[in-house]
């Protein structure tokens, strides 16, 4: 009996993968679109180099399935990163610990300064982001954040160090709804490359997380991979198959897919797998048509132009006015940033683009504050 993700990932080889989504063809690409239950091996022709030409037949897809299943409406939600201590090595991360920045971790009146600021923009729907360090940002920490955030948001998720099954039990008792975690690569062997120190280089510890916050009946996961760390179209098909195992497995929690990709930050590397806006596009209406329940969300480290589009083709979640450094809305705006955000249109630019495509910005999730209630 599999006992968590790590048994069928190891299944896979990478290489064998590659080759099978490299070697679609037009025909798959069809098949894919045509089919009514899309599988995984349609999902491998929709992210294959194959389906490039059938662009505008995906969107035209994707929007139509996003529009039917959520509506013309798009999630609000904005980050508040709390700290930037961290123990680990990331080469590709601006909070790495070998990196020589002043660290920061917000005190309980800096976190009510900057919650009651994002609050008096608007938004109910906070995403807490810290470095991972285990001592200083541990537990008690989030736990007193919590009590102080529960007061200005109606739904909060987080995005920090995996943590432990009776800990996420703890978190959702607080009023946690949601629990954020990239395994940034599931190509295990470049894994340890890319993480040289500290509890994140273990591959399977962070591999297992989901399967932890699943078993603590968190209302809704988060998944991912940091796109431009290793080849995109692999690492993305690894994410739909734990996607559709968590489902089968964790069926009381809804599922939602980010789409980080590698920004500049003080830790830059060079990409090994550059994605263009339209694979970004790609990628993005695979996911919709793939899967009609899943949250799409994206965030402020794409531009302009394309935060412009995107959302009316498949995602249902987006921030705006992001800050990426503890402090940096209104009680420390000049440290260093964990990366370099791309759209730094205020809220309310961003809004009044959502409205003029006849799109209602939604900032509290009545369906999450109901099923609560």
């Amino acid at each position: 009996m599999t006992t968590d993700f790590s048994a069928i990932h190891k299944t896979y080889d990478w290489s064998l993968l590659a080759e099978s989504i490299y070697n679609k063809t037009s025909k798959d690409v069809q098949r894919a679109l045509e089919n009514r239950h899309v599988d995984l091996e349609d999902f491998k022709a929709l992210i294959s180099p194959a389906a490039q030409p059938f662009l505008e037949s995906m969107a035209q897809k994707s929007q139509k399935i996003t529009q039917s299943r959520f509506g013309k409406t798009i999630q609000m939600y904005v980050p508040l990163y709390l700290s930037n201590e961290c123990q680990n090595i990331c080469t590709y991360c601006g909070f790495s610990l070998n990196i020589d920045i002043p660290r920061k971790t917000l005190t309980p009146d800096e976190i009510h300064t900057e919650a009651k600021h994002l609050r008096d923009l608007g938004y109910h729907h906070v995403l807490v982001v810290t470095g991972e360090a285990n001592k200083s940002v541990g537990m008690p920490y989030f736990l007193e954040a919590l009590e102080i955030l529960k007061q200005y948001f109606s739904q909060i998720s987080f995005e920090v160090q995996p943590l432990e099954t009776k800990e996420y039990i703890e978190l959702k008792k607080r009023g946690v709804y949601s629990i954020l975690v990239y395994q940034e690569t599931y190509r295990q062997d470049e894994y340890k490359k890319h993480h040289p120190k500290g509890k994140k280089s273990n591959f399977l510890y962070r591999l297992k997380t989901p399967d932890r916050i699943g078993n603590a009946e968190i209302d809704r996961v988060g998944l991912g991979v940091l796109i431009g760390l290793e080849d995109w179209r692999v690492d993305s098909f690894f994410t739909a198959l734990h996607l559709s195992y968590l489902e089968k497995t964790y069926w009381r929690s809804k599922y939602s897919i980010s789409f980080p990709r590698l920004r500049p930050c003080a830790n830059g590397i060079d990409l090994k797998s550059v994605m263009s806006d339209k694979e970004l596009l790609q990628l993005i209406c695979a996911y919709r048509i793939f899967n009609a329940q899943v949250e799409l969300s994206l965030s402020t480290r794409e531009s302009e132009v394309f935060r412009n589009n995107a959302f009316a083709l498949g995602i249902t979640s987006i921030s705006a006015e992001s800050s990426t450094n503890p402090g940096g809305y209104v009680v420390n705006k000049d440290s260093l940033k964990q990366f370099d955000v791309h759209d730094t249109r205020s809220t309310k630019e961003y809004i009044s683009v959502i409205k003029s495509k006849g799109y209602d910005p939604v900032f509290k999730d009545w369906d999450a504050v109901l099923y609560d209630q």
